[in-house]
């Protein structure tokens, strides 16, 4: 903590990604083999919520503000503590729910503190593989190998042309407006190399930081999808907007690297998202 840097940005971070991976860890450690049971469902009887997503939310709860007990809290599980300190943590138990619940790859731990509603630090931790994300604004974003391995800065790589690029995507749970965005992908395709489904919004973001895809776009994300891969995509020197070109929204969250990010725009609303 400085006086440039009154809350300590880098142990906001700290805490994030320590918290992000114990949350894996006790996922992974208490998952059983085969399907998962389904106890609840939100939006509707695809968005599916499991006792780990409480569970992790839960134990997300007691170390953030165990740590800080002045900060606040916003959950995907209902967790809500009003700020006293000004920070406030965004969190995703399991993002990714429905990968987790089939044990399919692609369902992580996502954490971020927020000032204002904007992220300032952050951590994803992919839980299957223990691989963990993270970013503090203005400092950078690091991807943490599982095992202990060297940190490494992570820097978008310059992008390809659009009809080259690989771009990351996801779908509404809502079966009409599912099948609305089927029809905008089904146009895209048209327009680059081709289209990854990877059904964690957290995960995408990192993978736009890390140079595994090129872009992703996806519409219907809340807060608590985005909070922590949003920023370790800006940090590694992505754009990450909303159809407009300003925050994203639950209309639009989109993350390529400058000079792929406009033209994929300007393809997407062609394309009818």
């Amino acid at each position: 903590m400085t006086a440039q840097d009154p809350i300590g940005l880098p142990e906001l971070r700290d805490l994030a990604l320590s918290a992000a991976r114990e949350a894996a860890a006790w996922v992974a450690d208490n998952r059983a083999p085969g399907r998962v049971g389904v106890t609840s469902t939100k939006s509707g009887p695809t968005d599916v919520v499991t006792d780990f997503d409480t569970g992790a939310e839960r134990l997300l709860r007691l170390r953030l503000l165990g740590a800080r007990p002045d900060d606040g809290i916003l959950g995907e599980e209902g967790a809500s503590v009003e700020s006293r300190s000004g920070v406030t943590w965004v969190v995703d138990p399991i993002d990714g729910t429905v990968n987790f619940v089939y044990d399919h790859p692609g369902y992580a731990v996502s954490v971020a503190a927020q000032v204002d509603g904007t992220s300032v630090a952050g951590a994803v931790v992919d839980i299957g593989s223990a691989t963990a994300y993270s970013a503090v604004r203005g400092g950078g974003a690091l991807l943490h190998p599982a095992g202990g391995g060297s940190e490494r800065t992570l820097r978008v790589p310059d992008p390809p042309t659009l009809d080259q690029a690989l771009v990351s995507t996801g779908f509404n749970y809502d079966a009409a407006i599912r099948s609305s965005q089927a029809t905008a992908v089904a146009a895209l395709l048209g327009q680059i190399r081709d289209i990854r489904r990877v059904g964690a919004a957290s995960l995408d973001l990192c993978m736009v930081a890390s140079g595994q895809v090129d872009a992703y776009l996806e519409q219907g994300l809340n807060e608590w999808d985005r909070a922590a891969g949003g920023l370790v995509a800006e940090e590694a020197g992505a754009e990450v907007v909303d159809l407009e070109g300003r925050r994203p929204s639950k209309r639009m969250t989109m993350a390529a690297a400058p000079g792929l990010l406009e033209p994929l725009r300007r393809t997407a609303v062609d394309c009818g998202f």
